[in-house]
C-alpha cells in the first residue's frame, strides 16, 4: 500500500511542478508548455484596418482614433479601430493652450489633461507603494517609463450619415473654473471640459468624483451647432503598455492585460501577447458589461449601462503599446439638440464587496481561476472572521483552523489508515527483503498482509486529495486579496502580501514540512525514502519568496496537521516515532 500511496503524491506533486512551470512559462513571456490556451480566433481585418502610428508622447496620436469609417458592419466596426483619420483634415483653432490638472478626494489624486479631457494619472491616497513606502500607489500614469491612460472622444457613425471630423481624445478642450478639491462637508466634486466646435459638433465630458469611491461618474454631451443631422459614435477606451507592474514577483505568476465582460461569454482576459500575434478571441457586440485593464490587486474599467449597445475592441496601439474599449452609436442628433451618454469609469483596488455593487461581473477582475467557485466561499468567510477579529493574519489562522474541523473526519481516516501501514510497516519490510528476488509472490504476499490487517491501499491518499482543491482555492484567495496588502500580521510581519523580510516563517514552514515527513512510515525503498525528504524540502524553498500571509496559511495547516496526526497514532497505539534518513 505504501507503494500505491506514494505513487499518487509523486504524481500530485510531479502534476503540480508542471503547473508551476507552465506558469514560469507564460510569466517569462514564452508560450505555455504543456497547457497552452485554446487557439483563438484571429481578429478579422486587423492587419488591413491597421494603418503606421506616429509615436509622439506615448499615447495614440490623432490618426489612431478607433476608426469611424466601418459603416453599418458592427465587428468591422469593433476590429478595425487603428484606421487613420486623413492628416489633411481641418483641426480646430485652439482657444487655450494645454494644460493638466490635478484633481483630489479623499481616496484619489488623479490628473486630468485639457487634450481630449483625458486622465492621465490616478493615485491612490490609501495605498503606498511597496517598492517606496513613502509614496502613493499610481495605477494610471503617463511619464516617460509607463503609458497606462483613459481616453474618450467622438468619430463618425453608421454609413449614408454626414462624415465629420468630431473631438476626439487629442482635441484640446476648455476646462470650466471651480474646484479641484473635494471640500470637507462636500460629497461630491466635478471638472466639465468643453470641446471647440469640430465637425460642427461640440462634446462636453463631466467627470463627477464621490467621496470615498473609486468610481466616477463621466458624462458626454454631444451638441450638434450644424445645418444638418449628424449621427456620431463614441468610444471609451483604455491604452497602457505592456510590461508587468513593478515589483512582481518571479516565484508565482499573475495576469496583466485587458479584459471585457458580458452577460453570453463572462468574463474574458487576453494577454498582450495574443493582441501583438492579431490573435484575439472575445465576444464583439454586446448591449451590457464592461471593459478593463488588470493587473495585481487593481484594475481600472469603463463601464456603461445595461441596454447600451456597443462593440467591443482590443487593439495595438503602438510599440508595447494596447488599447481595450468599447464604441457605443449615438444614433442620429438633429440640428440645434444635445445628446447626452452617462458613463462610469473604475480605477482602484480589487476589492470584492466594492466591485460587486458596481457592476455584474466586475468582481472577476479579482481573478481565482478554475477554482472561483471555491474561491469565492472561502474568501466571504475569511471576511467574516476579518470583520470579527479585526487582523487579517490571525483571520487566516481561524479560518485552517475551520477548515481542519471541516475535514477532521477525512484526515481521521487519511491518518488512521497511515497508522495503520506504520504498525505493519516491519512485518512488510522484512518480507520485501525475504522475497526480493521473486516479484509476483513478494506482491501476492503484500495483498494478502493488506488482506490480514484489514489495511486499504487507498485509505491514505483519498481523504487528502479531496481537500487539495479547497487548499489551493485558498491559497489563489490569500494571493489575490488586496486586503493582504500592508496588513500587519505581528511582531515583525508588518505587511502579508510580501515575504518575511528574516525568513523566520519560511524556516518554521520548513521545520513543519520535514517534521510531517518524519512522522509518516520510512518507505522500505532506500532511494524512494531519500526523494521524499527531498520533495518538501524543494518545495519549501519556494516558500522563502512567498508573502507571508500565504506561508503563515501553510504552517499552520502543518501544525494542525502534526497535531492530529500525533493524537490519532497515540490512539491507536502506534507511537509516534521520527522515521529519519538514512544518507551513508
Amino acid at each position: 500500500m505504501n507503494d500505491i500511496r506514494r505513487t499518487i503524491l509523486w504524481v500530485i506533486f510531479g502534476f503540480s511542478m508542471v503547473l508551476l512551470w507552465d506558469q514560469w512559462q507564460v510569466y517569462s513571456g514564452h508560450k505555455a508548455t504543456f497547457f497552452p490556451s485554446p487557439a483563438k480566433v484571429e481578429a478579422a481585418g486587423a492587419k488591413a484596418a491597421g494603418a503606421p502610428v506616429t509615436p509622439a508622447t506615448g499615447v495614440p496620436v490623432a490618426n489612431t482614433v478607433p476608426s469611424s469609417n466601418t459603416g453599418t458592419n458592427a465587428n468591422a466596426n469593433a476590429n478595425a479601430v487603428s484606421a487613420q483619420v486623413p492628416s489633411s483634415a481641418p483641426q480646430p483653432a485652439v482657444a487655450t493652450p494645454r494644460e493638466r490638472l490635478v484633481v483630489t478626494t479623499d481616496v484619489l489624486k488623479l490628473t486630468l489633461d485639457t487634450e481630449g479631457g483625458s486622465l492621465v494619472q490616478a493615485e491612490f491616497v490609501k495605498h503606498i507603494d511597496m517598492a517606496d513606502k513613502t509614496k502613493n500607489f499610481v495605477l494610471l500614469d503617463e511619464s516617460k517609463d509607463r503609458t497606462y491612460v483613459a481616453q474618450t472622444g467622438l468619430i463618425a457613425g453608421s454609413a449614408g450619415a454626414p462624415a465629420g471630423t468630431f473631438p476626439t481624445h487629442k482635441t484640446i478642450m476648455a476646462v470650466a473654473p471651480g474646484e479641484r478639491a473635494l471640500k470637507d462637508g462636500s460629497n461630491q466634486l466635478v471638472i466639465k471640459f468643453e470641446s471647440p466646435e469640430q465637425g460642427a459638433v461640440r462634446l462636453v465630458k463631466t467627470y463627477t468624483l464621490t467621496r470615498g469611491s473609486y468610481a466616477i461618474a463621466v458624462k458626454h454631451e454631444v451638441v450638434n451647432n450644424g445645418a444638418t443631422a449628424v449621427s456620431p459614435q463614441l468610444y471609451l477606451q483604455l491604452v497602457r503598455d505592456g510590461n508587468k507592474p513593478a515589483g512582481e514577483s518571479s516565484f508565482y505568476s499573475t495576469f496583466t492585460g485587458p479584459a471585457v465582460y458580458t452577460e453570453a461569454q463572462k468574463y474574458q482576459k487576453v494577454e498582450f501577447t495574443d493582441i501583438e500575434k492579431n490573435k484575439v478571441e472575445i465576444e464583439k457586440q454586446a448591449s451590457n458589461g464592461y471593459v478593463a485593464m488588470v493587473q495585481h490587486y487593481f484594475a481600472s474599467a469603463w463601464i456603461l449601462g445595461d441596454g447600451i449597445k456597443r462593440d467591443l475592441f482590443m487593439r495595438k496601439v503602438d510599440t508595447n503599446l494596447y488599447a481595450v474599449g468599447m464604441i457605443t452609436p449615438l444614433d442620429s442628433i438633429a440640428p440645434g439638440t444635445t445628446k447626452a451618454i452617462e458613463a462610469r469609469f473604475f480605477a482602484g483596488p480589487q476589492e470584492e464587496k466594492v466591485l460587486e455593487s458596481l457592476a455584474p461581473g466586475l468582481e472577476l477582475v479579482k481573478d481565482y481561476g478554475w477554482l472561483t467557485i471555491l474561491a469565492k466561499p472561502l474568501y466571504w468567510l475569511l471576511d467574516k472572521l476579518h470583520s470579527f477579529l479585526g487582523n487579517w493574519g490571525w483571520s487566516i489562522v481561524a479560518l485552517v483552523v475551520l477548515l481542519k474541523i471541516a475535514f477532521y473526519w477525512l484526515n481521521a481516516k487519511a491518518y488512521a489508515s497511515m497508522a495503520k501501514m506504520k504498525a505493519i510497516n516491519p512485518k512488510v519490510t522484512e518480507m520485501r527483503e525475504r522475497l526480493k528476488d521473486n516479484p509476483q509472490q513478494m506482491q501476492q504476499e503484500m495483498m494478502r498482509i493488506y488482506r490480514e490487517e484489514k489495511v486499504n491501499p487507498m485509505g491514505g491518499c483519498f481523504p487528502i486529495m479531496v481537500q487539495i482543491p479547497v487548499f489551493i482555492a485558498l491559497y489563489w484567495v490569500l494571493l489575490s486579496s488586496v486586503e493582504m496588502r500592508n496588513a500587519p500580521w505581528a511582531l515583525w510581519i508588518h505587511d502579508l502580501s510580501s515575504p518575511d523580510p528574516f525568513f523566520v516563517l519560511p524556516l518554521v514552514m520548513t521545520a513543519t514540512t520535514m517534521l510531517q515527513t518524519a512522522l509518516n512510515p520510512a518507505p522500505p525503498d532506500p532511494m524512494q525514502a531519500k526523494l521524499m525528504w527531498f520533495m518538501p524540502l524543494a518545495f519549501s524553498v519556494m516558500f522563502f519568496f512567498f508573502p507571508a500571509g500565504l506561508v503563515l496559511y501553510w504552517i499552520t495547516n502543518n501544525v494542525l496537521s502534526i497535531a492530529q496526526q500525533w493524537i490519532i497514532n497515540t490512539r491507536m497505539g502506534v507511537p509516534p516515532q521520527f522515521n529519519l534518513p538514512k544518507f551513508g
